[in-house]
């Protein structure tokens, strides 16, 4: 810590009713962004709702259409991603059901609020940091500014994942599990509320581990982990991930593997990240000592 950095904390110290009232201020822009958030999704729930079922259309489209003919796992991420166009059907692609008068109400206010958070989080991040900002030191503010970044990206990149790879999947492995015969006939009709809660715990699951890169990179910030204490835990690593994958994802090897490998491939990219960060302080230890000739 240098006499700038002190100087930098002691000129931003304030009373403690004033840092209340700060936060007073900061929650109301929050609460302010996230509410009008949630009206503007709730007037568009209809249309979010059908955009999130388009993985169920499209895996549904394409199984009524797979009589006598294979399909493969590329057709249902092209289809979905709207790259190839939907199949025809003599029936709408996908048929979902409420068995309550007030389900699919509930229902949107629950998308409403889902909606919010994604589209309040650049408010409700940049007020967090604003908030934090004056406690932290000038080199501590240039390392929060990138996770600010990297963490709804990669939690972007995990929604994606799920929306035009594991949804089609999942709803293809689903709809292969139905029964038809001269005396039974047992189809997949999903509710709307299950159906979105699927939705939304695929999304949390994949987004919040997704969040690996940034968790591991911040514990090497702090020095409570090292590059070669995590290769060398490469191992045993793997298993828990493998483990992770098959607690949060649904009962079928495609989805655990959809999860575990992109989780293996972030764990060495944050084996690298961590690496970067030992030599990039080994620098800046050597400039501040430097050997005498």
């Amino acid at each position: 810590m240098t006499d700038r950095d002190e100087a930098e904390i002691e000129a931003s110290r304030a009373p403690l009713m004033d840092h209340l009232i700060e936060l007073r201020g900061r929650l109301v822009i929050c609460i302010v962004a996230f509410g009008l958030a949630f009206i503007f999704c709730f007037i568009f729930a209809g249309p979010i709702y059908v955009f999130l079922v388009k993985p169920f259309a499209a895996a549904s489209a394409l199984h009524a259409g797979a009589t006598g003919h294979s399909v493969s796992p590329i057709d249902l991420i092209l289809v979905t991603a709207g790259i190839h166009p939907m199949p025809p059907t003599t029936h709408e692609a996908a048929q979902l059901i409420y068995t309550a008068p007030l389900e699919i109400l509930f229902t949107k206010m629950k998308l409403a609020g889902f909606g919010a958070v994604f589209l309040a989080f650049p408010v409700l991040a940049f007020q967090l940091y604003r908030f934090v900002a004056p406690g932290l030191y000038r080199n501590e503010k240039g390392a929060f500014l990138p996770f600010l970044i990297a963490s709804p990206l990669l939690f972007l990149l995990g929604a994606a994942l799920v929306y035009f790879v594991m949804l089609p999947f999942v709803m293809w492995f689903s709809l292969s599990q139905q029964i038809s015969s001269d005396t039974v006939a047992v189809a997949l009709l999903p509710k709307v509320s299950e159906y979105l809660s699927l939705v939304t715990a695929l999304v949390l699951a994949f987004g919040l581990c997704f969040q690996l890169p940034v968790v591991m990179t911040l514990l090497g910030l702090a020095g409570l982990i090292t590059s070669k204490f995590m290769a060398e835990g490469r191992r045993y690593a793997i298993v828990a991930v493998v483990v992770l994958a098959a607690v949060v994802t649904p009962p079928d090897p495609i989805s655990q593997l959809m999860l575990a490998v992109p989780l293996c491939f972030l764990y060495e990219i944050s084996i690298w990240c961590v690496r970067l960060i030992e030599l990039r302080r080994k620098k800046d230890e050597d400039a501040e000592d430097p050997i005498p000739a």
